[in-house]
This record gives C-alpha cells, structure tokens and sequence, in this order.
C-alpha cells in the first residue's frame, strides 16, 4: 500500500509542477442583445379586466394568453389554480374569480 501511495504522490506531483503551460488566451465572451416583443398592451374589457391585467401580465403577454384555444371554464379554473399553486403566482384571493371569469367569457366554450 505505501508502494502505491508513493506512485500517485508522484504522478500527481509531476501534474501539478508549476511548468505545466496553460493556454495563453482565455476564450472571450460576447454579449448578445435580444428584442424582445413591446408588452404594453393590456387586456380588452375595461374594469371587467382589471383583474387579469393586474395580476397576469407580469409573466404573460395579452398575446399569449388570448391566442389560447378555446377551452372550458373548468379548464381555464384548473390553469389559474396551476398559475398559484405550481408557479407561485402572487395572486390575491379577491381577483381569482374575476380571473376564471374574464377567461371563460372571452376564451371559453361554455
């Protein structure tokens, strides 16, 4: 065993001798800028959509969510429960009625 112990003190010792070159340039990083879409537009439905513009533009365009097919309000309930429950979304209690209801009133099938 001190026979293999003096073998990989010395293996490792020639690894680590302060000659050992290293490449002369690092490789350089380059910045890359991105356009990304305006997200100013808000939903249509006036105060009827005070709750969805409140609450869901901080991750989601208007353009996203109202490209959505059309789905049932059971559906759009279990996205919205999803939104707070999987994601974290702050959504306060009051505005997850609205929320489901602007929803299944302009994307539902119902």
């Amino acid at each position: 065993m001190g026979k293999r112990v003096l073998i990989t003190g010395l293996l490792m010792g020639a690894i680590l001798l302060p000659g050992q070159t290293w490449p002369e340039e690092l490789p350089v990083l380059k910045s890359v800028h991105v356009d990304l879409p305006s997200g100013d537009s808000q939903f249509p439905g006036g105060a009827d959509a005070d709750a969805i513009n409140n609450n869901c533009l901080a991750c989601h365009s208007t353009e996203m969510v109202l490209n959505q097919p059309a789905l049932p309000r059971a559906t759009w309930e279990a996205e919205v429960h999803k939104m707070i429950n999987a994601y974290k979304a702050p959504i306060d209690n009051a505005d997850i009625a609205p929320i489901i209801d602007y929803l299944a009133r302009t994307k539902g099938t119902d």
